[in-house]
């Protein structure tokens, strides 16, 4: 659940109610964006797990959301459920890259409508969100680097939204970047963020604000490097 996005109160939550279900009595969970410490109050060892890879998978948290409430309803053994946890997590269950491209495309398209720009401004924002989108699935493979993905996304979100401009296929440069950018702002990070805050989960909480501000930030630097260009 944590690495497909989840809020870090959601995990512990649904760890102590999966203990609480098979009669473990005051079992100890803390959860952070990177690390899961879980201990069963001196009947066995504290199991610490690392959380290295962190991405948005909303399907499989609803599918470990059902798998939940079935054990704590003593529909499924612990067996059972642990054996579909090991194929959910094995599984892809993503959508294909193709669609997830088309999917940002119409976002940022629709998005400049929202932000009150002109139809004529629709392709160019739907072709540059869809670059966008995809020049981070692409340099993530090479790049280990989040940041510096997005940084660079954001980049050419800029410089195509300039050259359209330029040849006169789009008309209001800011509207189109504006409206590209939106798929990669960090919105379940804030989310996420927000609702960790308020659940008391301060390190956690204050952790992915830190990283969606950082997000944000290199969202904005490439923007602004093609502002400062061509200005």
């Amino acid at each position: 659940m944590l690495e497909s996005g989840a809020e870090t109160s959601r995990v512990e939550d649904t760890m102590m109610r999966i203990a609480g279900s098979f009669g473990i009595n005051y079992p100890n969970s803390y959860v952070t964006p990177t690390g899961i410490i879980f201990s069963l109050c001196g009947t066995e060892q504290t199991k610490l797990a690392q959380i290295s890879k962190r991405s948005t998978d909303l399907y499989k948290v609803i599918i470990v959301n059902s798998i939940s409430r079935k054990i704590s309803t003593g529909e499924i053994s612990a067996e059972e459920a642990y054996s579909t946890l090991r194929k959910i997590e094995k599984g892809n269950l993503k959508y294909p890259k193709y669609v997830k491209v088309i999917a940002a495309s119409i976002v940022s398209g629709f998005s400049l409508v929202m932000f009150n720009g002109e139809w004529k401004d629709f392709f160019p924002a739907f072709l540059a969100g869809g670059a966008g989108f995809l020049c981070v699935s692409y340099i993530h493979r090479l790049v280990d680097i989040k940041f510096f993905t997005e940084f660079v996304a954001a980049l050419l979100v800029g410089l195509m939204s300039y050259f359209f401009k330029y040849i006169g296929f789009g008309n209001d440069l800011s509207n189109i970047i504006v409206a590209s950018i939106m798929p990669l702002v960090p919105g379940l990070l804030i989310t996420n963020s927000v609702r960790d805050l308020m659940a008391g989960h301060l390190v956690s909480g204050l952790s992915k604000g830190a990283e969606a501000v950082l997000t944000a930030f290199a969202i904005g630097a490439g923007v602004a490097i093609v502002f400062s260009l061509f200005k």
